[in-house]
C-alpha cells in the first residue's frame, strides 16, 4: 500500500537517514530502501539522493514532499474519525513544544489526558518559537505551544501570562532592590538568548526603549543561569524557565511588571484531527491554564 511507502519516505527524509528511519519504523534498512525504490518506480522519477552523509530530497522530491505529508495527515484523520464513530478514541497527537513547557506543563497534562483517553499517543517535537510555527504551517505537528502573538493564519488558545524576571548574580549591587529599573538594564553586561528564543526579551526591551549592552548570546537557558551565577552579566528570562532552579542567583521583577503570553496554536481548529481537537479542548480547560 502506498500510504506505508509514504510513511517510510517522509520519516527517512525527516531523519536524514535510512538507518534511523528503519530503527524508528521497526524495519530493516533494506526494507526502507526497497520501499523508497518502489515509490520511485511508481512515480517514474528519483525522490531522494543517497550518500554517506544521509538522504536528501531531489528537486522533484521537494515538489511533492509537502503533498505526501498532507496525505499522511489526512489519512491519520480518517483513521481517527472511523475509530471515533466506532466509539474508540485513538490516534497520535504531534505537538511542537519548548523546554519549559515540556518540563513543567506537559507531563501533568499528558498523564491526566491519558487517564481519560488511554489509546491516544503523543509525539513531542522540541524547538524554538520560529521552528514550531513552521512545523504547524507545514503540518509536521498538529499543534504547538508558543509565545503570543504568532502568525495571523493560526487559530490560537491563550493559556497563561508568564512573568519576565531579571537574573542577577547573588552579590550584584542591584540584587538588594525590590525591582530593576529599565534604565539600569542598559548599564550592565547583558546575556541575550540566541535567535529563536529571544522574542520575549526583545519585546520587553523594545517596549521600554532599552538598548542592552550585549556581551554574550547563548542558546541554552541553563547556560545563561550558570553565566549569570559566575558574574558574567545579567539577563531576562520567563518565570516558567526559572521554576525550580537552584542556582545562586537573584530573580527580580522589572519596575513595570512584564509578561509573555503563552498559548497553543493550530493551523485550523476546523480541520484539526479528532485526537488533536480532544487535546486542545482538554488543555483549554486544564486547571491553572486557559480561560
Amino acid at each position: 500500500m502506498s500510504i506505508n511507502k509514504y510513511k517510510v519516505l517522509v520519516k527517512a527524509v525527516e531523519l536524514g537517514s535510512l538507518t534511523k528511519a528503519a530503527d524508528v519504523l521497526g524495519f530493516t534498512q533494506s526494507g526502507v530502501s526497497h520501499a523508497i525504490n518502489s515509490l520511485e518506480d511508481e512515480f517514474g522519477f528519483m525522490l531522494v539522493t543517497r550518500s554517506r552523509s544521509g538522504v536528501r530530497l531531489t528537486t522533484n522530491g521537494e515538489r511533492i514532499f509537502q503533498t505526501l505529508r498532507e496525505v499522511l495527515r489526512w489519512n491519520e484523520h480518517l483513521e481517527q474519525e472511523v475509530a471515533s464513530i466506532q466509539g474508540i478514541e485513538l490516534g497520535t497527537i504531534h505537538i511542537g513544544t519548548f523546554t519549559s513547557v515540556a518540563v513543567h506543563w506537559l507531563p501533568g497534562i499528558i498523564k491526566d489526558f491519558q487517564r481519560d483517553y488511554p489509546n491516544i499517543e503523543f509525539n513531542l517535537v522540541e524547538g524554538d518559537y520560529r521552528q514550531i510555527e513552521e512545523w504547524i504551517q507545514e503540518g509536521k505537528v498538529d499543534c504547538g505551544f508558543l509565545s503570543l502573538p504568532t502568525w495571523d493564519s493560526f487559530d490560537v488558545i491563550p493559556l497563561q501570562q508568564d512573568q519576565m524576571l531579571v537574573l542577577l548574580p547573588a552579590d550584584h549591587p542591584l540584587s538588594g532592590q525590590t525591582a530593576v529599573k529599565f534604565a539600569q538594564l542598559g548599564q550592565e553586561p547583558f546575556i541575550m538568548p540566541s535567535r529563536g528564543s529571544d522574542d520575549d526579551v526583545n519585546r520587553v526591551l523594545a517596549k521600554a526603549s532599552v538598548q542592552p549592552n550585549i556581551k554574550y548570546t547563548v542558546g541554552d537557558d541553563y547556560a545563561i543561569m550558570a553565566m549569570v551565577e559566575k558574574g558574567l552579566g545579567i539577563s531576562i528570562r520567563p518565570e516558567l524557565v526559572l521554576r525550580g532552579q537552584s542556582r545562586n542567583i537573584r530573580l527580580l521583577p522589572l519596575e513595570e511588571p512584564s509578561y509573555r503570553t503563552l498559548g497553543i496554536a493550530v493551523s485550523s481548529m476546523k480541520h484539526a484531527s479528532p485526537a488533536a481537537k480532544r487535546f486542545l479542548s482538554y488543555v483549554r480547560s486544564y486547571p491553572g491554564l486557559g480561560e
